[in-house]
């Protein structure tokens, strides 16, 4: 019987050696993911009241020791987007903790449990809303008030400008903004269908059914003439975002912008955005304050229209494992020392830069 237990124990030294080994690897990749999370900042909840109900907010302060530290007010774009924007913005905010700013962002009214609705808003409504939250941070004594400056992405390229002209603002930093609605959104149908291969038929149909809701907007019908033109289909569209768009489809920033001139803005574009037009966009931007000397362009040849990078967005599970254990690379190439410089400059224009976390200058 003796020799026979010695090839079961040979077989259970095998069994937990290879137990013991994924263990190690389960625990190696868990700290990976931990590390890769830890951003250095200390986030705080608050609570901002405006008109009457709250803003569930997110306050991110650098752990440098200082007692009062510039801050990035974040406007959100499109979307139903909480305070992190899923975690996606930290990356970011570790960007401004770097330079010494703290950065402030909140739920959307309506998600992650906030009061409201953000789809009953208009864009001068996000704009009171930014407001709001910048008098609160003035009155915190461990906000720098004269170092307040905004962040936003797509859609809030339309509310910047409206916050500046409510309240002064130290710098603006501006990530894939459009100028007009409309022609945004042509330009973003006719960029999808190229980028699908659609025949010539398709992009005939699908160009005169945005001819049709355009008409239907210029003449404010209503949700359910708006189905009933589509023929039954609502395509997606609900009655609460048949709303939000009646009410702000006729936005433009052209005029807007000239609340920014003098005011330090960093326009951040991105090469390929089937979104927004950059080239509309940058041009627009350069009429409006070029004259000032404060506007500074940076191009990103190789990012999508959210600033990842255009092989990691076209990737679900690349984006996935990227977002999990290297959240910093899902960006392009860049683009968080850009972020960070461009506040570094407003504070230190001759700071010598060291390298950052990624081993980057910065």
């Amino acid at each position: 019987m003796r020799p026979k237990t010695r090839p079961r124990r040979r077989g259970l030294r095998i069994v937990v050696r290879s137990l013991v080994a994924v263990l190690l690897v389960a625990a190696g990749l868990t700290g990976t993911v931990l590390w890769q999370h830890s951003y250095d900042l200390d986030e705080q909840r608050v609570t901002i009241r405006h008109g009457g109900h709250t803003l569930d907010a997110v306050l991110a302060v650098p752990r440098d020791g200082r007692e009062r530290h510039g801050l990035v007010v974040y406007v959100h774009g499109d979307g139903p987007v909480d305070a992190t924007h899923d975690d996606g913005y930290k990356p970011i905010w570790e960007a401004g903790a770097e330079a010494g700013y703290a950065s402030l962002s909140w739920d959307k009214p309506g998600v992650a449990g906030a009061p409201g609705n953000w789809l009953d808003q208009s864009m001068g409504d996000r704009a009171d809303e930014a407001a709001a939250a910048i008098a609160w941070a003035r009155a915190r004594p461990d906000i720098d008030g004269d170092r307040i400056g905004l962040w936003g992405a797509s859609q809030a390229g339309w509310v910047l400008p409206k916050v500046a002209a409510r309240t002064p603002v130290g710098f603006v930093v501006a990530v894939s903004p459009a100028i007009n609605w409309l022609r945004q959104g042509r330009y973003n149908l006719l960029a999808e269908l190229r980028a699908d291969g659609a025949s010539a038929a398709r992009v005939e149909a699908e160009t005169a059914r945005s001819d049709a809701v355009r008409a239907l907007l210029a003449r404010r019908a209503g949700f359910e003439e708006y189905v009933a033109a589509m023929g039954g289909d609502a395509h997606g569209m609900t009655a609460d975002r048949w709303g939000f768009v009646s009410r702000n489809h006729t936005a433009d920033a052209t005029r807007d912008l000239a609340a920014l001139r003098g005011v330090p803005v960093l326009l951040v574009l991105a090469g390929q955005d089937t979104n927004v037009d950059t080239d509309e966009t940058e041009r627009g931007y350069r009429q409006a304050l070029d004259a000032g000397g404060a506007l500074t362009v940076e191009h990103y040849p190789d990012a999508a229209h959210s600033l990842v990078k255009r092989s990691v967005e076209r990737s679900e599970p690349l984006f996935t494992l990227t977002a999990l254990f290297a959240p910093r690379s899902l960006f392009a190439d860049g683009f968080l020392y850009g972020q960070r410089q461009f506040l570094d400059r407003l504070d230190r224009p001759g700071r010598i830069d060291r390298p950052d976390r990624a081993g980057r200058p910065g």
